[in-house]
């Protein structure tokens, strides 16, 4: 269907500006806030791996483990109690998620990237010094508040400070932290499972502070976004750092249209409720289904649990953490693929490659651990060659989500909103990311257990439900100013139902009129 990806005419704006090192430096040290939710997810399948820290915490699982005579490799990590030490924190970051749209739209994105470096701070230090598994689902609630804030508040202040042109690159600067956070924790797993005494855990976990730390002092040090001052009522502020962000004198048409959707914008008495309006149709069914899509990819099940899947399959401890570490490098080398990508060949044509390739290799996947365990599970030694052919194929999926659904995931969403709802639409965004998150987390082991092999096939199947969306519904995002975004829908052929005619739709304050 061609006319998804319709370019808009050349009656396009195009506001000058430039790729400035002031620019580039502030997202680049912005873009780090994804460190945090990054290392936590490659650090959490690693300690869940070590002998040491389940012996303490889940000693069920570690007897499952280790027993002489465990008959399914599928199901000796099946633990509701383990799984929750992973996925509470995504259930906080859903939650928090919706308070922090309300401090990103009312005094700006910079405090929402604070509050969440200080929350991830305090709860990565009770997390190196638990004692009990409360302590650990205490620090991990206050883990996810902080993903919740900095998740909600980093995408959205990329979109804004990065020159239209470069909006791609720059925000997928995002997911590229997030890459490097997964592959430094899964470095850090590998050595600290050395330490003799079995403590090593504890530097995992408490490691989460340095890019807890990161993110704090970045917010202390970055500028504001001009669209937020401009919320904020600081006009004269916001024109001065939009000529120093773009690099150039001439900002005037930019400038007043920031400014007419900042009046558009106050004019909304609730963002929440402005967001069902039937205008909003498209973006609202973009901010719910690319979320919960990106998380049905089954990536989650590979990042979080990379070393538990490994060593279900037959690899020894050393050897699943080890293979983690390799598909963290991958995953880090693909992402900077699509940062050289995304503004060239546009969002639609990594999503579709990038669909079709996971697809291939979730299959590939599926058969190559039914040949080796069938649906009974029994363990045995897994000859070399065999292990690297999982590994090659799991490599390559990786590769494919991560020059696609993992940055585009974060990226489309957080470019295609109007400032009137953004906030509360990029709420919407990171909560349902969140709540499938916690989903898919919850239930993994439990579904690995009982459907095995058939688990990547489960996935796949959403991979060709989801990779058919976005070849009809999604247009082309590439080259659109933020604040002329609207076009794109209105020249699709299903979403120009919903927008063509509703441009008088804003839902005013009191003392206003109201069309909706």
């Amino acid at each position: 269907m061609p006319a998804a990806g319709i370019p808009i005419g050349a009656g396009n704006k195009e506001y000058p500006g430039n790729l400035t090192p002031f620019v580039t430096i502030t997202c680049v040290v912005a873009a780090m806030g994804g460190l945090i939710f990054g290392y936590d997810i490659g650090i959490s399948g690693g300690v869940t791996s070590m002998n040491p820290f389940l012996e303490k915490f889940f000693p069920a699982v570690y007897r499952k483990k280790n027993a002489q005579h465990s008959k399914n490799q599928y199901c000796q990590y099946d633990s509701e109690t383990l799984t929750l030490f992973t996925s509470s924190l995504y259930l906080a970051a859903l939650l928090s998620s919706v308070v922090a749209s309300t401090i990103t739209r009312r005094f700006g994105r910079k405090l929402s990237m604070l509050f969440g470096g200080l929350l991830f701070l305090v709860g990565a230090l009770i997390n190196g010094l638990a004692q009990n598994v409360a302590m650990l689902i205490v620090g991990r609630i206050l883990l996810g508040f902080g993903i919740g804030f900095a998740n909600q508040s980093v995408p959205l202040y990329l979109s804004e400070m990065a020159p239209y042109k470069y909006r791609g690159a720059l925000n997928i600067g995002f997911q590229l932290s997030i890459t490097i956070g997964i592959l430094v924790a899964n470095i850090l797993n590998y050595f600290f499972a050395k330490i003799k005494g079995g403590w090593g855990w504890r530097l995992s976990l408490g490691g989460a502070m340095v890019p807890a730390l990161i993110i704090t002092i970045g917010s202390l040090i970055l500028p504001d976004t001009p669209n937020s001052m401009i919320e904020r009522g600081d006009r004269d502020g916001a024109k001065a750092q939009l000529k120093r962000i773009r690099g150039v004198e001439d900002v005037d048409e930019e400038f007043n249209d920031l400014v007419a959707a900042s009046e558009t914008s106050m004019q909304v008495e609730n963002p929440w409720r402005n967001l069902l309006q039937r205008k909003y149709r498209p973006q609202l069914t973009m901010a719910v289904l690319i979320p919960f899509f990106q998380q049905f990819t089954g990536i989650n099940v590979i990042m979080f649990y990379a070393p538990v899947l490994f060593n279900s399959i037959g690899f020894k401890d050393d050897a699943s953490l080890m293979s983690a570490v390799i598909t963290g490098v991958v995953n880090v080398v693909a992402t900077c693929v699509s940062i050289y990508g995304v503004d060239k060949w546009g969002r639609r044509a990594l999503f579709l490659e990038g669909g079709v390739q996971m697809l291939i290799c979730q299959v590939a996947v599926a058969v190559s651990i039914a040949a080796k365990f069938g649906t009974s599970g029994e363990p045995g030694d897994l000859p070399k060659w065999y292990a690297i052919v999982v590994v090659l194929f799991i490599c390559i999926y990786v590769a494919g989500f991560a020059w696609s659904w993992g940055p585009l995931g974060w990226l489309v969403p957080s470019e295609i909103f109007p400032l009137e709802i953004r906030s509360a639409a990029q709420s919407v965004n990171v909560s349902v990311n969140m709540l499938f998150t916690f989903l898919v987390a919850q239930i993994f082991l439990t579904m690995l257990c009982h459907m095995k092999f058939g688990l990547f096939l489960f996935f796949a199947f959403f991979v060709v439900v989801m990779t058919i969306y976005i070849y009809t519904m999604l247009p082309e995002t590439k080259g659109i100013p933020i604040e002329e975004m609207d076009r794109v829908w209105k020249s699709h052929p299903y979403w120009s139902r919903f927008v063509e005619h509703d441009d008088n739709g804003v839902e005013m304050a009191k003392g206003g009129v109201k069309n909706v």
